[in-house]
């Protein structure tokens, strides 16, 4: 059960299961991967992350996870940069370029950085647990289910998939927007 993003306890609890149960597990896991694909970067702690970069010209390239906690260090061309005289950074993931611009060249900066969060934001925790209770739930694509005299009708979120409150979260903690059309 490592690296999810919420409390299999919490969501074990609303479900009245035991957090053990596989499909609670899989639910979990599930939503957990669906978020982090939804915001494009990890946002549990990652330490000591090595990415390359291209080079856009400008004075800031953008760091594709954050938030940033330190960078270790800043190669460019194979040239070590010494923070505070040739590069910057900022907790949102610029990194900026000083007295001077990074070069227009592809895969020409190689950064080793920490990022991410060493306990998940509340609010992500809490739209990944209502996610996964749907997903434990909720057959995917089934609107309605009748069973002898029964029959239930699943809300909004089965048919769309996502809760209002989960697409707020994912735009909040989102990264690298300007990429798309």
């Amino acid at each position: 059960m490592a690296d999810l993003l919420a409390d299999p306890e919490e969501l074990a609890v609303s479900l009245g299961v035991q957090p053990t149960d596989p499909k609670l597990v899989w639910a979990l896991t599930a939503a957990s991967r669906r978020f982090r694909g939804a915001v494009r970067h990890p946002v549990s702690l990652v330490a000591g992350d090595t990415v390359t970069l291209d080079g856009n010209g400008r004075e800031s390239v953008l760091l594709p996870a954050a938030p940033v906690l330190a960078v270790a260090s800043v190669t460019l061309d194979g040239t070590v940069l010494a923070e505070g005289a040739g590069f910057d950074w900022s907790a949102d993931g610029f990194l900026r370029r000083l007295g001077g611009l990074w070069p227009d060249r592809l895969r020409c900066v190689q950064v080793v950085y920490d990022h991410g969060w060493a306990v998940v934001p509340e609010d992500i925790q809490e739209v990944v647990i209502d996610q996964a209770r749907a997903m434990y739930r909720i057959e995917p694509g089934l609107a309605s289910k009748t069973v002898g005299g029964q029959s239930v009708q699943f809300g909004v979120q089965a048919a769309i998939g996502v809760t209002a409150q989960w697409s707020a979260a994912v735009e909040r903690y989102q990264l690298n927007r300007g990429d798309r059309p």
